[in-house]
């Protein structure tokens, strides 16, 4: 998995490619340990190029989930192709994440507040 970071406003936006399977998701999760250390709390996932996903990427997103309510901060989610967004709609947890279609749409949500149904 490739990550590309960058910062837009106080947002941590990161740009997954690839496969979130169990050994990127700690990956993923140590990049976002590093960020919270440096008391970012807003962060976005871009999930546009994620070709792969399986239970222990699910679960590295729900632990991350976790870490970041922990430290009063927000996690949103955009652009997942149509298996992955399926993917959150079997296991449920399209109802506990925020994914946004576009990853604009997500970083205009931070200047706004979030509306979760």
């Amino acid at each position: 998995m490739d990550i590309k970071m960058r910062e837009v406003d106080e947002v941590a936006v990161l740009s997954l490619s690839g496969r979130l399977d169990l050994a990127n998701g700690s990956t993923l999760k140590d990049q976002l340990k590093q960020l919270f250390a440096n008391n970012k709390t807003s962060i976005h996932l871009n999930l546009a190029d994620v070709e792969f996903i399986n239970s222990s990427g699910l679960g590295a997103l729900v632990s991350i989930m976790k870490e970041v309510r922990l430290i009063k901060g927000r996690l949103t989610l955009s652009n997942p192709a149509s298996y992955v967004q399926e993917i959150f709609e079997i296991t449920q947890l399209s109802h506990i994440f925020e994914i946004y279609s576009t990853e604009e749409e997500a970083l205009s949500s931070f200047h706004t507040t979030p509306v979760k149904a």
